[in-house]
């Protein structure tokens, strides 16, 4: 059976390696809740900066690519084809961090982020498992002790 990973503490979704992550005493949760795969606040700040004069997304059911500005934006902070309404967020990202308008320095460095957020998903994952093992182990152990307790009361 699969064990549920790490979860967010505001809304108690899993969080996923795709999810955008703000760290807040040490714990993890989404920067949106209601929609986890936002873009964060520094993504938006590169899109203004660099990509306003650009294609930035392009929908696949409709066949159509669009600027920042054609874009319809959730209160939530979901990105959204503004003919068929589906989530183009993915795309914005995949744009961004591919964008040949970004110096190269920005790109790095903002890659290199994204990839620190998902490792310290994959991290903290692992520890989760980690922890729910060694706990399993410990109740069998438990379990095994009581056993053997009863045992040599009824035999005594």
């Amino acid at each position: 059976m699969e064990q549920p990973g790490r979860t967010c503490p505001q809304c108690s979704q899993a969080i996923s390696l795709g999810d955008t992550l703000v760290s807040a005493g040490g714990r993890l949760s989404h920067w949106s809740c209601r929609h986890p795969r936002a873009l964060s606040a520094d993504e938006r700040v590169l899109l203004f900066s660099y990509c306003l004069n650009h294609l930035v997304a392009q929908c696949q059911a409709c066949a159509r690519r669009f600027h920042l500005s054609q874009l319809a934006a959730d209160l939530d902070g979901g990105l959204r084809c503004s003919q068929c309404r589906r989530d183009l967020t993915d795309s914005v990202r995949a744009h961004l961090y591919g964008c040949a308008m970004l110096p190269a320095e920005v790109r790095r460095r903002a890659v290199a982020a994204r990839a620190a957020a998902r490792d310290l998903v994959k991290r903290s994952q692992q520890l989760h498992d980690n922890a729910d093992v060694l706990m399993r182990e410990a109740e069998v152990a438990l379990d095994e002790r009581r056993k053997a307790l009863r045992g040599s009361l009824s035999h005594g």
